[in-house]
């Protein structure tokens, strides 16, 4: 900031003031929801305690509050502005001639560094911890009778073979990959590029080592031949355990660094990657969405405290944040049935914040 003049670097720090406050209040309410709800959800079902339920909501917590963070900088800029109004230091600063843009953009552009610092540094933290998450929840719930466990599909292929993967449950150790009941379904591609099948195999149990698959309890049955059973037998594989652990989890637990990977080995393995490339790109666009809603937070901060209703203007850009969220997981939710682009669905409510404030300010600003 050593380029940026006095006025621009008292009002950024104002507005990350105003931001940290808005953080650390969300956060406090996601961990106490998050504790109620884990504490119904598994405390109730599974041998855990309070300290369990709580480290499970601190690993769940920075995902849900990585999603929230639009809604602190607008919170937030909303706050630092309102409180710079109200003291007559905005005022006082556009008297001397200042021209609101001069204040605004350095903030704007801050918001927009930190969001390049959350998605390149925080979100492969939260996915990781979320992860973690999905891991130890399956493990302690994974004795309930009351949740059957779901059936679990991969798919690997390359430019000779396709197998398909079915499992009727997965081990949760952490750092492994094992499956058990697993049927692997072995096709290789014809000259015309077409599947055909070749051969099935049942066994008891399946771990990913590196470069292959180690079945135990195997039988092996081919298209016209009796089945042969065997202690066990080793498939080929191109997933590598991280690869596989990811395609068993949801995209918001998949690191921004590992998502093209991720889409690249899903549609090679014939699936649609159309989730982690909606996640991709709402990654991708959440730097200007925080930089968005900066600009809109101030477009509703500057009216003159004499001039009367900054509350309900200040009010309704909180409204207004509220609506941007759900338009936000609106869009995705109809991005993911495949109704509108998922470029659109990632970017639409970004554009619409930034036109939104910057429009109004000019209004406020320029008349």
């Amino acid at each position: 900031m050593t380029g940026l003049g006095r006025i621009e670097r008292y009002v950024i720090g104002y507005m990350i003031l105003g931001v940290t406050t808005a953080l650390a209040i969300i956060s406090a309410v996601v961990v106490l929801i998050q504790f109620v709800e884990l504490t119904s959800q598994v405390g109730t079902r599974a041998d855990v305690g309070p300290n369990g339920i709580l480290e499970l909501t601190l690993l769940k917590a920075p995902s849900i509050i990585q999603i929230l963070l639009p809604i602190c900088f607008l919170f937030g800029g909303i706050g630092a502005f309102v409180v710079l109004n109200r003291r007559s230091e905005l005022v006082a600063m556009r008297a001397a001639g200042v021209s609101a843009w001069r204040f605004i953009l350095p903030s704007a552009a801050v918001s927009l560094l930190l969001g390049v610092i959350v998605v390149a540094g925080l979100n492969p933290a939260a996915a990781a911890m979320n992860a973690q998450f999905e891991i130890r929840r399956a493990r302690l719930m994974e004795n309930y009778l009351g949740d059957r466990p779901k059936d679990i599909w991969l798919r690997q292929g390359d430019d000779t073979s396709q197998i398909v993967i079915h499992a009727k449950a997965r081990d949760s150790r952490q750092g492994t990959v094992t499956l058990r009941g697993v049927s692997l379904f072995i096709y290789e591609k014809t000259p015309g590029g077409g599947p055909e099948f070749r051969r099935r195999l049942e066994a008891a149990e399946a771990r990913l080592m590196p470069g292959f698959w180690q079945l135990k309890d195997v039988r092996e049955a081919t298209a016209g031949d009796s089945s042969i059973r065997s202690e066990t037998l080793s498939i080929r594989s191109t997933l590598d355990p991280e690869a596989a652990m990811e395609r068993l989890a949801s995209p918001e637990a998949i690191a921004f660094w590992r998502l093209p990977r991720a889409i690249q080995l899903t549609e090679q393995a014939g699936f649609s990657a159309s989730g982690y490339r909606l996640r991709l790109q709402q990654l991708l666009a959440t730097p200007l969405l925080f930089a968005a809603m900066s600009i809109l937070a101030a477009a509703f901060s500057l009216r003159l405290t004499r001039l009367g209703g900054l509350a309900g203007l200040a009010g309704t850009g909180v409204g207004l944040g509220f609506v941007m969220f759900f338009f936000n997981q609106f869009s995705g939710a109809l991005a993911k049935a495949d109704i509108i682009p998922l470029f659109a669905a990632a970017w639409a409510p970004v554009a619409v914040a930034l036109l939104a404030g910057v429009t109004l300010l000019c209004y406020t600003e320029d008349g």
